[in-house]
């Protein structure tokens, strides 16, 4: 058979492939498996490798090589990129050998040795009791896989120590996390270190392919509460194993809106930030608020949320401009922090840290007489300038002299940056739907 039979022939298998996700394992000449890959839509993905257009040199080597493949069905995105996972660590496929070397790529790293476990993405296995999934392929793709996890385990991200044994964990606040509902709360004693450990071997099922026996057990564990009459535990575990069934209706993986890493090592942003500020405490939660328009048409607002130096999406809101005509960006600024911050105050929310304005002064005033009509108060409200990068602290006169190269300075403006893009995006949004016609039906908006 000619290499054009061959590659008609392959392509006619791969359109008979599910429009479903899964991962695909290609095969050579003598039945070896060269590489493996997962895809949102096997027929989609597969199709294209035997279709003619300009590849890579490296892409172009794997599909000459290729003589068959196999593919497996799954569930949703999220199981092909862990079943992707073990495939490769399992098949060392020649062509996927960048993974041999693992300290370059990513693990889901979860902390068995302490209390309430902690999971998140590492790049280094240590020699220590932590449990390690992986590698993964992609970085991006891991992370978005890890928080849609998230929300389905409710496991702790925090770097908290947090101990069973004390009891003034009852008086503590839970953080934005557990206030909607991505983490069951150990650090504000919500959850018992018996049933959180349950979820973090569920996970780590999950994590091993074991889907379907975890089901069929939580099914079992659930009975069993439900006739003991034991109805919140059934009630738990009823919603667990409904989102592990539906699985597909999370986002997908690839989510154009991911936000921009971090240009610096968050935890070193913060304590310089702490030390300019001259706060006897370090800051964890920051929020960053920007506004965007056109000539003042399609004006739009955005908040930013991160977490110990690290942006946190679910935290993200984005504010369409009711009440201001024209250009006013200091009014815009007073309607968002006023829907914001009052919002805060009538859902008995906790207040972030930190409130960053990108602005100068005149922003920074309109945010706090806003703050002041709403009765809301922020342990630190401040604007940052463009340009200059100048820091407008509420209550100083005087800016913060602060070099372009201190940490807590950059951190802010990687703050203001991603505030910026977030605005713009959803600005771009509502100037394509106004030229269509469409109606503005994004799920994120306040």
């Amino acid at each position: 058979m000619s290499d054009e039979d061959k590659r008609k022939s392959l392509l006619e298998k791969a359109r008979s492939l599910p429009l479903s996700p899964g991962v695909y394992v290609m095969k050579n000449t003598v039945g070896d498996d060269i590489y493996v890959g997962k895809a949102k839509e096997l027929r989609r993905r597969v199709s294209s490798y035997f279709q003619a257009k300009d590849r890579l040199a490296k892409e172009a080597a794997l599909v000459e090589n290729i003589d068959d493949f196999e593919y497996v069905e799954t569930g949703s995105e999220l199981e092909a990129l862990l079943l992707e996972s073990r495939l490769i660590k399992d098949l060392q496929p020649k062509y996927n050998m960048m993974l041999k070397n693992n300290e370059l790529y990513p693990f889901i790293e979860i902390t068995w040795d302490e209390d309430f476990p902690r999971v998140f993405v590492t790049r280094q296995k240590k020699n220590n009791d932590s449990r390690y999934f992986g590698p993964f392929v992609a970085a991006g793709d891991l992370r978005a896989a890890l928080a849609m996890l998230q929300r389905i385990f409710k496991f702790r991200i925090c770097k908290r120590k947090i101990d069973a044994s004390d009891k003034r964990r009852k008086y503590q606040r839970g953080c934005l996390n557990f206030h909607i509902g991505r983490c069951a709360g150990p650090c504000r004693d919500a959850i018992s270190k018996e049933d959180y450990r349950k979820r973090i071997s569920s996970l780590c099922r999950f994590l091993t392919g074991q889907k379907k026996d975890l089901l069929n057990d939580l099914r079992e564990e659930m009975k069993t509460a439900a006739d003991n009459l034991h109805f919140e535990t059934a009630a738990a575990l009823r919603d667990l194993v409904e989102a592990l069934e539906n699985l597909n209706d999370y986002p997908e993986l690839d989510d154009t809106l991911a936000p921009a890493p971090p240009a610096l090592e968050p935890e070193r942003g913060l304590v310089a930030l702490q030390k300019a500020l001259e706060l006897d405490w370090t800051p964890r939660r920051i929020e960053g608020i920007d506004i965007a328009n056109l000539q003042g048409k399609e004006t739009v607002g955005s908040l930013v949320y991160f977490i110990d130096g690290l942006p946190f999406k679910d935290g993200y809101r984005r504010f369409r401009i009711k009440t201001v005509e024209g250009q006013d960006d200091f009014r815009c600024v007073a309607e968002v922090v006023t829907r914001r911050y009052g919002g805060i105050i009538k859902r008995g929310e906790d207040m972030p840290d930190i409130v960053m304005i990108d602005g100068g002064k005149g922003q920074l005033h309109a945010a706090a007489d806003a703050l002041a009509q709403s009765g809301a108060r922020v342990p630190v409200l401040l604007s940052l300038a463009k340009k200059e990068e100048a820091v407008f602290v509420w209550g100083r006169e005087e800016p913060l002299a602060l070099s372009k190269r201190n940490l807590g300075l950059r951190l802010l403006m990687h703050i203001r940056d991603e505030a910026h893009r977030f605005a713009q995006h959803y600005h771009h949004i509502l100037r394509r739907k106004a030229l269509f016609g469409e109606e503005d039906q994004s799920p994120v908006t306040s």
